[in-house]
């Protein structure tokens, strides 16, 4: 890979551990509904795929329930009010971040996650001033894996798609990247299902570990 103007990153499952509190919240709700709490381990790999996919799994329905919208609310209210109960940059990450900064290499976040959960948690994380961008799922008229937030990421850091890679945990955060002409690197330490096959995402380069990102810059 050629060295980068700029690195983005995607934030639940690449940039922070979120899923802690993403599974305080659903378990909050399952309990109060009379459900039975479920386990970290059950809980993680779907983290990152929002309410939508929290709610899936703790109350199998979809969006399209009558009860959806309301369990949907009190869900996103309790993780509000938690949403940096235990969430911590990952294992390396800081060092990975540092390494950037010492070089003038710019980077940033592109998360599907909205902007009134995305920018206090980024608050917290003490990343408001550091990051060059931080582009919410609601920030543009799309989200991933439409090009649109990628562009606009590039935009905001002055740089061209092609001088980036974008770094996820999904497969629609490859398919981002790529659909803006970015190198990408899929983020195996994420929450990855066992039934996804990342190596079928054509990532340009796959890392176990945030310091493994090192190598390619």
């Amino acid at each position: 890979m050629p060295n980068y103007s700029a690195i983005l990153f995607d934030l639940d499952g690449t940039l922070a551990d979120t899923a802690p509190d993403l599974a305080y919240a659903l378990n909050t709700i399952l309990q109060q509904e009379g459900y039975s709490t479920l386990n970290y381990e059950t809980i993680r790999p779907v983290a990152s795929n929002g309410s939508a996919g929290l709610l899936g799994l703790g109350f199998n329905i979809t969006p399209e329930h009558t009860d959806y919208a309301e369990l949907q609310r009190r869900l996103i209210e309790v993780y509000e009010n938690n949403i940096a109960r235990e969430t911590r940059l990952f294992s390396g990450m800081s060092e990975v971040l540092e390494q950037l900064e010492q070089q003038n290499i710019a980077w940033g976040i592109v998360t599907n996650k909205p902007a009134f959960l995305t920018e206090p948690l980024s608050e917290k994380l003490g990343l408001i001033g550091r990051a060059g961008c931080i582009v919410s799922g609601d920030t543009t008229d799309h989200s991933k894996p439409h090009p649109a937030p990628m562009i606009h990421a590039c935009e905001l850091l002055s740089c061209l798609p092609e001088q980036c890679v974008y770094i996820g945990d999904a497969q629609r955060d490859i398919e981002a990247g790529k659909n803006a002409n970015m190198h990408t690197i899929t983020a195996r330490y994420g929450y990855i299902s066992v039934h996804d096959d990342p190596t079928s995402w054509q990532a340009d380069a796959i890392v176990d570990h945030p310091s493994e990102i090192l190598k390619w810059i």
